[in-house]
């Protein structure tokens, strides 16, 4: 496929209709279409945390874990309550056998959610 015609494909429309294009490739498990229509979308609207938590999972489900790694972190440099993004970013750094620094961000991300271990008694 021509690359001119490609990149027009997922940049044509507003970001309504490319948000909604990269929801209909990510649900037909298409992540590597859905990433790169949401590339375009974390650049026109970096301050968003949804495009660019779906373009962290798209990279994640799409084995591009370092991509994956440097969105997550992006996001949880901003906010860093962000529960789910932490509990993403912890799988990514399982994923990539980086066990203890997946750890921290995993331990958080349940505390975050509340998910505290009972007392046992």
């Amino acid at each position: 496929m021509n690359t001119t015609y490609d990149e027009t494909y997922y940049a044509h429309g507003t970001l309504a209709e490319r948000w909604e294009r990269a929801l209909l490739f990510f649900d037909a498990k298409d992540y590597a279409a859905a990433a790169r229509v949401l590339v375009g979308l974390v650049e026109e609207a970096p301050e968003q945390t949804g495009p660019r938590l779906l373009l962290a999972r798209s990279y994640y489900h799409s084995a591009q874990l370092r991509r994956a790694e440097a969105e997550l972190r992006t996001i949880v440099e901003r906010d860093p309550v962000e529960h789910y993004a932490r509990l993403m970013l912890g799988r990514t750094l399982q994923r990539q056998n980086r066990h203890e620094e997946a750890e921290s961000h995993l331990r958080i991300a349940s505390a975050l959610a509340g998910d505290f271990e009972q007392p046992r008694g």
